[in-house]
């Protein structure tokens, strides 16, 4: 790899599997609440870091679904070894690992497989004055669905360097748990939005080893406070 800011970093990334256990009521509230995760992953960062600390100390991280023979596990990628002594009493069991040769493995033309959640949405132009806007360009963020979802991945790993050679994809949604009233006969509060979210799983091969890392190293596509953007690789 050259030598840049994306290869340093790349000599000190780690990649933490972290196996929640349900008894935990950390935990529990973890996997009902978007929020609640983000708060928590956030705790594995280093304090001080300015206005964008998520950024700042490169965390990622995604929350797989618990199988058969495993609990939910979350997956946390970060610039720096995490400190996972900040984590909730009996939060979960937790092993880091370096990335470093993963990056040494990135290779044109090695196949891979890889897995990623992601936000897939775009900006459309809202045409009248009865649905709010995001921006001052008078566009909103919308999410995307099925083909359109699809086509936003493959322009998305191709601008990483990859090629895709096959994708299966999972819908998923990862709502924000409804909070309770403040004082007896109030409603309770808005849940707010909806983070839609899609996994992609399958195989591809890596066209441009520096712009993979990038991508690996800072995420794709929005939503990433939510566990979206965390791209991951194993031999195919």
């Amino acid at each position: 790899m050259t030598s840049t800011p994306t290869a340093a970093l790349a000599t000190t990334a780690t990649l933490t599997r972290i196996r929640l256990n349900r008894r935990s009521p950390a935990a529990r509230r973890d996997l009902a609440d978007a929020v609640s995760l983000h708060k928590s992953v956030m705790l594995l960062a280093p304090d001080d870091l300015g206005e964008n600390p998520r950024q700042q100390a490169g965390l990622l991280f995604r929350l797989e679904d618990a199988t058969d023979h495993t609990p939910p596990t979350l997956l946390v990628q970060s610039h720096q070894p995490p400190n996972l002594t900040r984590l909730p009493h009996h939060y979960g069991t937790a092993e880091t690992r370096p990335l470093y040769p993963m990056f040494q493995a990135l290779t044109p033309g090695r196949a891979v497989r890889y897995r990623i959640t992601v936000n897939a949405s775009a900006a459309r132009r809202v045409l009248d004055d009865h649905h709010p806007v995001d921006n001052k360009h008078g566009r909103k963020i919308v999410a995307l669905y099925g083909d359109d979802a699809l086509a936003w991945w493959q322009r998305r790993a191709h601008q990483a360097g990859l090629t895709l050679a096959s994708t299966d994809s999972t819908p998923a949604r990862f709502p924000r748990a409804r909070r309770r009233a403040d004082k007896p006969g109030e409603q309770a509060h808005s849940p707010g939005p909806m983070h839609a979210l899609t996994r992609f799983d399958g195989l591809a091969t890596i066209t441009d080893p520096d712009q993979l890392s990038h991508a690996l190293l800072t995420g794709i596509g929005r939503g990433k406070p939510y566990g979206a953007g965390l791209l991951t690789l194993a031999p195919a």
